[in-house]
């Protein structure tokens, strides 16, 4: 039954036969219209930005700031989230990520923030800290230390 397989009936339709005379509707110019660039035998599409010739948008618009090259991304974690961790507990950038509060730790460095309280003892680990940050945790009794060369 295989060999008999086919599209249901009105499912395709033949494909559009172009430049085959005057009575199919698409003779001569083939619906490429008259005169210019898309109708010429290479004819190439414009680009989507191209507007005719006249000065692009994206050269009339004045251009702004710079990229700083030397930008250091982190990763963020606040006081709040770390209340998950027992007492004593000493906090990496892989525990963080192992536990889920980090998702590109291989590439960014990470920062502690001081949003929340910290009720307990814990050594922090990580590359950045803020100053709010650092004193809520030492007022707990914890630590922070401030892993590899800061540049910048």
């Amino acid at each position: 039954m295989l060999d008999r397989l086919a599209p249901r009936a009105g499912a395709t339709s033949s494909p559009k036969r172009i430049g085959r005379g005057p009575g199919s509707g698409t003779g001569k110019t083939a619906g490429r219209g008259m005169k210019g660039q898309g109708k010429r035998s290479p004819g190439r599409e414009t680009p989507f930005w191209f507007e005719g010739g006249q000065m692009p948008l994206v050269r009339r618009v004045p251009k702004r700031g710079f990229t700083n090259i030397h930008r250091q991304e982190y990763s963020t974690v606040n006081l709040s989230s770390l209340d998950r961790f027992e007492e004593g507990a000493e906090v990496t950038p892989d525990l963080l990520a192992e536990v889920g509060l980090l998702h590109r730790h291989e590439t960014l460095r990470v920062k502690l923030l001081g949003h929340g309280e910290l009720d307990k003892r814990l050594t922090i680990k990580v590359h950045a800290a803020s100053a709010s940050a650092r004193s809520k945790v030492e007022k707990a009794g914890g630590a922070v230390e401030i892993l590899g060369a800061q540049s910048g």
